[in-house]
């Protein structure tokens, strides 16, 4: 469990260094927060108190406000970003995560990858509060 660990804190890790990119506004057009900065900074530090939470969790037991503030964080993401998922889903044009390439100029392409990453987010802390519940068992 603790290579699994790990590993899934280096993809943590990477996932927050990827975010540095995603600062543009002419084509990150309507961020979850309002501000492009605001919100990929906000992402950077998501994803790598997670990979810390992956790296500490073979150490010793996390504690109960770490899995409430993510739980609060990954639904209330999910909340602000379901719009974009929704109208990409059932508006007029066709679902699309990529569009020509990986860079968007639609703002409901960024909210529907900021949605799955926040379901993603969501899984590992899930994934972190079940190893939590099956050592306190042992």
């Amino acid at each position: 469990m603790k290579i699994l660990n790990y590993l899934l804190a280096a993809v943590f890790f990477l996932f927050a260094w990827l975010q540095r990119n995603d600062v543009d506004p002419e084509i990150y057009s309507k961020p979850s927060f309002g501000n492009p900065t605001l919100d990929s900074a906000l992402w950077l530090i998501f994803y790598a108190i997670i990979g810390v939470g992956f790296l500490l969790i073979n150490f010793k037991k996390l504690p109960m406000w770490y899995f409430a503030l993510a739980f609060i964080a990954c639904l209330a993401e999910m909340y602000s970003s379901g719009p974009g998922l929704w109208e990409n889903l059932f508006g007029d044009r066709p679902f699309t995560l990529t569009q020509v390439s990986m860079s968007s100029d639609d703002s409901r392409v960024e909210l529907t990858r900021e949605f799955f990453g926040a379901v993603i987010a969501l899984a590992a802390v899930i994934f972190q509060f079940w190893q939590k519940k099956r050592r306190s068992k042992n």
